[in-house]
């Protein structure tokens, strides 16, 4: 009995807590795709970038402040820094669509330009990150490292193994569910959030009923703001701030989109956590837990590690091609690609 709590242990510190704060800021990510391609109708390869410009402000912020001296204690500073990220990402996302975006949906240009036009945007983004605050590892994290230590929960259980809960991951789980429950009350409960439904249910239906384009558009960037500064803040303070990495994010996150079934809200938070777990569980070299749980004489000689995580986002690519593959339209039956 105590070799399966020893192993449940070690499962948890590595894979399932691991995967549930990373399935958490890819749902957030995956989200923001699934609302644009759902409301304005094309892939935005931008978004990475725009998550790592949201991060970068809250950095920058982050860092005034505690220059400044301000803090919360055992909670990290970012916290308080979120809502300026998102209030300049919104500012960022308005002024694009305004001066790019905008010319093409006037123009009725086909899906696969504005996708064109979003890589352009991407780059542009990119290089605007890293002149700003550098190609280089940032960290902003402050207050408690852990809620629950190894050393602490080997002395509070006994057992051979600790469990270790970082405090930005608990921020992290925690802060999903508020803004997944916030996101689907507002598109449920709310005349606004009704209005972006019934226009992505059917543009031409929903401009008859007088529904206004200009403000659909208008709350679905600002929306993607707060989910992309968010997800980015939450995955530099869990991780570290590197802008490149948030290019390389992309493709996780389009792939929680897509298996999930783009345009749908609840696909893309199932994806993210599919892709998460799946991502984790297959680089994670299971050595020590078959250790615990099989007899000495059949423990395994090698890691039990199926990928390196050096591969790890060639989980994500590999089960984007299978799902395009044999169900397009996603496990919720979104918007095929």
């Amino acid at each position: 009995m105590i070799d399966l709590l020893n192993a449940v242990v070690v499962l948890s510190n590595y894979v399932l807590i691991p995967a549930l704060a990373y399935g958490s800021q890819l749902a957030l990510g995956a989200l923001g795709v699934t609302l644009i391609y759902g409301i304005l109708r094309f892939s935005n390869f931008a978004h990475g970038d725009t998550m790592a410009f949201g991060a970068m402000v809250t950095i920058l912020v982050t860092w005034l402040f505690q220059g400044w001296g301000i803090s919360l204690g055992p909670l990290p500073t970012a916290l308080l820094a979120i809502p300026f990220g998102i209030a300049a990402t919104a500012a960022l996302l308005l002024t694009t669509d305004r001066l790019v975006y905008r010319f093409y949906r006037q123009q009725k240009a086909a899906p696969v330009i504005l996708v064109i036009v979003s890589m352009g945007v991407m780059f542009v983004m990119n290089g605007l990150v890293r002149f700003i605050i550098g190609p280089n590892d940032q960290r902003f994290s402050d207050g408690e490292r852990f809620i629950i230590s190894a050393r602490e929960f080997k002395k509070l259980t006994g057992l051979s193994e600790g469990l270790a809960f970082k405090t930005t991951q608990g921020i992290t789980i925690v802060t999903a569910v508020i803004v997944v429950v916030a996101l689907f009350w507002f598109l449920n409960r709310t005349r606004t959030g009704k209005s972006m439904r019934a226009f992505s249910d059917n543009e031409d239906l929903a401009l008859l009923s007088g529904i206004n384009p200009d403000r659909v558009v208008m709350v679905t960037w600002l929306i993607v703001a707060g989910l992309a500064a968010t997800a980015g803040a939450l995955y530099g303070l869990d991780k570290s701030f590197k802008p490149f990495i948030y290019l390389q994010l992309l493709l996780p996150i389009f792939a929680a989109a897509v298996v999930g079934g783009l345009g749908n809200p609840l696909g893309a938070i199932a994806g993210g956590f599919v892709i998460a777990f799946s991502e984790v569980l297959i680089t994670y070299p299971l050595k020590k837990v078959l250790g615990y749980l099989l007899p000495d004489r059949f423990e395994p000689d090698t890691l039990v590690q199926l990928l390196s995580t050096d591969y790890k986002f060639a989980v994500s690519f590999t089960i984007l091609i299978i799902v395009l593959l044999f169900r397009p339209t996603g496990l919720f039956k979104g918007k095929s690609v």
